[in-house]
């Protein structure tokens, strides 16, 4: 197999994953919907080559570091948070740009320090919790707004997130080797699939809709810690290709009884 044809496999896989996904959720039923929203994208895709390029012992380490690198997603999300905040009574380009800036550095920061951790297998779960549990108490002040899409719109988000996720993937994927599984994992945990989704939130409506969005973040982080360390402890004995269908059953499961034990407090309270 050639490099190049290689690299489009990669890139049609990874936009087929986020279309599918996508479409699959928007005519699934509200049930089914608040299941797959929770679904690992980016991550799992970038572990999933990581493995086939550099070996499963390789990717189930990285899938380590990517399960301690959730904290830097989160962290990633509230420099969002905090760049909006900044950016106040601001044009809408200098809005967007401050936003993204925080993020990034915010994210980088992060990231440094945890690769200057060693993150192993109780260490890294719990740096993921801690920060999971920090975030969501610390977003619980952002008030809710809703919004309504059209559907020309939510096909133009799901390919723009489509496509930057293929983009992204192939650098990481490709950096993997150089940089070692430490780093590999970090980037791995890289919010490949939000970012493109806050920026077009942000340019296209208001800021309140970007906060609803990262308000909710640190909930669906739990299924991705689920199948990241599923998936660093099933790649190095059944294979990149069972390994990754395990770690998204796990997901499944986490996601499908968290969204029966949603409903069943709800009926409760009714």
């Amino acid at each position: 197999m050639t490099l190049g044809f290689y690299m489009v496999i990669k890139v049609a896989v990874s936009i087929l994953m986020v279309v599918v996904l996508s479409w699959v959720a928007e005519r699934a039923g509200p049930r089914i919907a608040g299941v797959i929203s929770g679904y690992p994208l980016g991550a799992a895709i970038s572990l999933f080559f990581i493995g086939l390029e550099q070996g499963a012992d390789f990717a189930a380490r990285s899938a380590i570091f990517t399960a301690g690198g959730l904290a830097a997603t989160l962290a990633f999300v509230a420099g969002y948070l905090l760049g909006l905040h900044r950016a106040e009574e601001r044009g809408r380009a200098a809005a967007l740009a401050l936003a993204v800036l925080s993020a990034m550095a915010t994210y980088g920061l992060t990231a440094w320090v945890l690769a200057n951790i060693a993150l192993g297998w109780l260490s890294a779960p719990a740096v993921a919790l801690s920060a999971i549990v920090l975030a969501d108490r610390a977003f619980r002040w952002v008030p809710e707004a809703t919004i309504q899409q059209v559907a020309a719109r939510r096909w133009v988000v799901t390919l723009c997130r489509a496509v930057f996720a293929a983009a992204v993937i192939l650098v990481i994927t490709a950096a993997a080797g150089i940089v070692g599984p430490r780093w590999a994992g970090l980037f791995a945990a890289f919010p490949i699939t939000m970012l493109p989704l806050l920026v077009i939130l942000q340019a296209a409506h208001q800021p309140s809709h970007v906060r609803t969005l990262i308000r909710n973040v640190p909930r669906g982080m739990v299924s991705l810690l689920v199948y990241t360390l599923t998936v660093a402890a099933t790649y190095g004995r059944l294979g990149i290709v069972a390994g990754t269908l395990m770690g998204y059953l796990a997901a499944t499961v986490y996601l499908v009884g968290l969204e029966t034990l949603r409903k069943r407090h709800l009926r409760r309270q009714l």
